[in-house]
């Protein structure tokens, strides 16, 4: 549905007026004309805090005419938290936004959303299971939210898009730019299957406070919160704080005591986030059964990797299910160093093991 410029015009002022919030957005639609809410009658009828009120009087007026340059050639659109296709799920929560943008299909706000989200600077364990359980997910006909961040973030979406589902990204900018800016292309295919959304006007730059704003925004829009893999001071955590006090569940990933990428998971655990293994069992949880059978019954993919030899085997098996170094592998299987580190280049070629941090390498899921 596209705006009419005196809409359009309306909207862009409220997105900028400093302090608005979703309930004087309803105080100026409940005071007069909802198609003409800055009505002089009806700005001094509602009421509001003085500086949002001095601001609807007179907005900047520049600002104004480059939001709506943008606003007719990006094709975005604004949605009042009292327009019929806000997303219910979002109006529900307090602190919702009084407006959001969004670019793609505004549409996808409504679906059945789970949030994912975890570390900038995953395991490649943690990156595989947030491809893996977001694929999973679409395959279920879930749509798949997050923050278009690094790491998880980015892994969750592309794992939405790989197996053909939806998903949405909540962006802490406005939308006329990508941040990160690595993340162009990949912003470019989630406004094609999916949304682009932020409650920030354009030209809003990438400030640290935008964040955890937008964190709530995430688990806001979502059924439930699933943290793949973070350290105990992530921000995630945040995200999964907002869902809890939002009334949502919060769902955790365990990994090894031996992980700092997994004591953010463990802690959420004891704080009683649901422990879990599987998309099925995230979906049964939020009582999606009809999806969580189909996907609980479909095949497991077939693997196309050639067999192993004895060593090869051995060699992984030595790997256990957590990373180690060149010189633990030879210790435990008693093959030389050299050789150890050949094998293993080949079976990170292969995509069987992967390298981490401190020169360790870790089995791929």
């Amino acid at each position: 549905m596209l705006m009419s410029m005196d809409a359009a015009s309306t909207r862009a002022i409220l997105s900028r007026a400093p302090g608005l919030n979703a309930g004087h957005v309803r105080a100026l639609s409940a005071a007069g004309d909802s198609q003409d809410l800055l009505n002089p009658a009806t700005l001094r009828e509602a009421e509001l805090p003085s500086a949002v009120r001095a601001y609807l009087i007179s907005p900047d007026e520049a600002a104004l005419a480059a939001d709506l340059e943008w606003i007719g050639s990006s094709g975005a659109r604004l949605i009042l938290c009292t327009d019929p296709d806000y997303p219910p799920q979002l109006a529900s929560v307090a602190g919702a936004p009084p407006l959001l943008f969004v670019l793609g299909d505004s549409g996808a706000l409504a679906t059945r959303q789970i949030a994912m989200v975890g570390s900038r600077n995953p395991t490649s364990g943690g990156r595989a299971n947030a491809r893996a359980f977001a694929a999973d997910f679409a395959t279920a006909g879930i749509t798949v939210t997050s923050g278009l961040a690094s790491g998880v973030d980015a892994a969750g979406h592309e794992g939405a898009l790989e197996a053909g589902g939806l998903t949405v990204a909540v962006c802490g900018t406005g939308l006329d730019q990508v941040y990160p800016t690595q993340h162009a292309a990949l912003a470019g295919r989630i406004r094609e299957r999916g949304a682009l959304v932020s409650e920030y006007p354009p030209r809003t730059p990438p400030k640290r406070s935008n964040f955890p704003r937008r964190n709530r925004l995430i688990s806001g829009l979502s059924a439930g919160t699933l943290v793949v893999e973070a350290a105990v001071d992530s921000g995630s955590l945040i995200t999964a704080r907002f869902a809890t006090s939002q009334g949502r569940p919060v769902f955790a990933i365990p990994g090894s005591i031996h992980n700092p990428l997994a004591q953010g998971c463990h802690a959420l655990i004891r704080a009683g986030a649901l422990l879990v293994s599987s998309a099925a069992e995230v979906l049964s949880e939020l009582k999606f059964s009809l999806v969580t059978e189909a996907l609980a019954l479909a095949p497991a993919p077939v693997g196309k990797r050639r067999p192993l030899d004895n060593e090869y085997e051995m060699l992984l098996d030595a790997l256990e299910f957590e990373p180690a170094t060149i010189e633990s592998i030879t210790a435990r299987t008693g093959i030389p160093g050299e050789a150890v580190a050949s094998m293993l280049l080949i079976l990170e070629l292969e995509g069987r093991v992967a390298p981490h941090p401190g020169g360790r390498y870790g089995r791929t899921p």
